[in-house]
């Protein structure tokens, strides 16, 4: 597939709460290093790369963008990258956070943040970023528990004016709606993807019933997680990207948006023609045999 005129435009839009997004996004956790993401001794980024993909992706109709104040390597913070790149903002660009996880200065991990926590984990993304308030604020959670008490934090720091809208990550579908009881919920941010969570297929429509948008993360590396996309493609994958001319990670990509109106892909990369390329995967249009073919592996990740 041609992907050099294709922009973010061509995967469609879906609002969350009352901002506007294009359904392909960008995900900032390996704008800052090299390599795997997320660990002690990451490599950084070079600064000026790492600001021209920003600046890319804006140029292709990218209007939102994922980031956490806990995404950052030796010199280089997600946050910070896209304050030097964009800033000051245009009014159409959506920057969704995630709150919950810390980071000591050596990047060794903390213990999730207490509800009476969340507020300096805020104000600190407020201040990477250079903004009043945040567009949307996602609870980043471990295991099963409630979430009452912290995403109640969370509605009153909204309740305040320093957040515009909530979400969630990492969640069970008991959690979601323990959420939507204190605040809406615009998004849930989950690991999906062909042949990841397949049992979470019925909770991915619900989203979609109730207004939510469900963000895949993970949805091209699949089971490699933050490390990346491990071996070879699958033979499904690869006939699929061979009749269309295309990649095994835009059909990875396409199968994500085609699983409903209210998937959001969010894709991070810090490389200027993965970018484009996963733009043009909005512009993917797969055949229904192509997706039951599809739809079998994921099935068979179960």
């Amino acid at each position: 597939m041609t992907t050099e005129t294709i922009t973010a435009a061509a995967s469609g839009t879906w609002t969350l709460g009352d901002l506007t997004v294009n359904r392909i996004g960008f995900g900032a956790m390996r704008l800052p290093q090299t390599g795997e993401a997320l660990v002690e001794d990451a490599v950084p980024r070079d600064r000026g790369q790492a600001v021209a993909v920003l600046r890319r992706a804006v140029e292709l109709g990218v209007n939102h963008i994922d980031t956490a104040a806990f995404y950052f390597s030796p010199l280089r913070s997600a946050n910070e990258l896209i304050n030097r790149a964009l800033a000051p903002y245009g009014d159409d660009l959506v920057i969704a956070t995630k709150v919950g996880p810390g980071r000591d200065p050596w990047g060794r991990w903390l213990p999730h943040a207490t509800a009476e926590q969340l507020r300096g984990q805020v104000e600190e993304n407020l201040r990477q970023l250079g903004r009043d308030h945040l567009d949307v604020v996602n609870l980043r959670v471990v295991g099963t528990d409630s979430v009452a008490e912290r995403f109640g934090a969370l509605a009153e720091l909204r309740q305040a004016g320093l957040i515009r809208h909530l979400g969630l990550s990492n969640v069970q579908p008991h959690q979601v709606a323990e959420a939507r009881a204190i605040a809406p919920v615009v998004c849930v941010q989950n690991p999906y993807g062909i042949g990841v969570r397949p049992h979470h297929d019925a909770f991915v429509r619900e989203c979609g019933e109730q207004g939510i948008a469900f963000v895949p993360f993970y949805s091209i590396a699949g089971t490699g997680g933050e490390s990346g996309a491990t071996g070879g493609a699958d033979d499904e994958v690869l006939a699929v990207a061979r009749a269309h001319g295309a990649s095994p990670a835009q059909v990875r990509l396409a199968w994500t948006l085609h699983r409903g109106p209210h998937l959001l892909a969010i894709p991070g990369t810090g490389d200027p023609e993965h970018l484009v390329a996963n733009v043009a995967a909005g512009a993917l249009r797969l055949t229904e045999d192509e997706l039951a073919s599809l739809d079998t592996l994921h099935r068979r990740g179960a």
